[in-house]
């Protein structure tokens, strides 16, 4: 899965780096999936976030990734960010 995230109320790097801490953090141990920051460090505002996660059966991955972009989008509202867009691609 990627994630397109705006941080509408990042000032600095310290703003931008608070948030994806604390997604990357909450998603990693709530789901035992692997997250990481794909690009965006050069902007304040804007973050892309891949979220890898491999099991034997297409259902429990795609309702896995269901629940992740779910708790995706309630942990960067709490920190006055937003999912812009979201891809989940199952091979």
């Amino acid at each position: 899965m990627t994630l397109e995230i705006r941080i509408e109320g990042a000032q600095s790097l310290k703003d931008r780096r608070q948030v994806m801490r604390s997604l990357k953090e909450k998603l990693r141990h709530g789901f035992n999936v692997s997250v990481a920051e794909l690009d965006g460090e050069g902007t304040w505002q804007r973050a892309t976030v891949g979220v890898v996660a491999i099991s034997g059966s297409r259902d429990y991955l795609e309702g896995q990734m269901c629940e992740v972009e779910e708790a995706a989008e309630r942990i960067v509202l709490n920190h006055g960010a937003e999912i812009v867009d979201s891809f989940v691609d199952i091979e």
